[in-house]
């Protein structure tokens, strides 16, 4: 996909999930900002994890546990609808499976199918952009 149709599917999500106003902190901010900018440039596996940290970060902000809460009990914890909490639960396995592999020797598959491990990281860094927005703009002001 190219950084003008990525740019293109950004501004679409915006016109489909904004609706009135949120604030975030800082650090939330900075970390939508990096994660927009790894899904433009292409980089679906920085995008998967940064949009992650995005998510984490909102929800320690928004609904402040334990801070050594670990991300499982946030999201279980946080008043989201069930549908949200079951995308970022999806995502963050995911993101678990890039992030902590089990056996890196075990490497045949992804170099045999390079193509399908690229293809499915790109649709889970659309989700994962996604998951990111709907979940910072849960509670907006309208």
């Amino acid at each position: 996909m190219e950084e003008s149709v990525r740019s293109q599917f950004l501004i679409d999500l915006e016109d489909e999930l904004f609706k009135g106003a949120v604030t975030l902190s800082e650090w939330c901010n900075f970390i939508v900002c990096e994660s927009d900018t790894t899904f433009i440039a292409g980089a679906d596996l920085a995008t998967i994890i940064t949009a992650m940290a995005g998510i984490e970060t909102h929800l320690r902000t928004e609904y402040p546990l334990d801070r050594r809460a670990n991300l499982c009990d946030l999201i279980e914890q946080a008043p989201l609808n069930e549908d949200l909490k079951q995308e970022i639960q999806t995502l963050r396995k995911y993101r678990n499976r890039w992030v902590h592999v089990a056996d890196p020797e075990d490497d045949q598959d992804l170099l045999d199918n390079s193509e399908k491990y690229t293809q499915e990281l790109e649709d889970m860094a659309r989700q994962a952009v996604r998951t990111l927005r709907r979940t910072i703009y849960e509670n907006q002001w309208v």
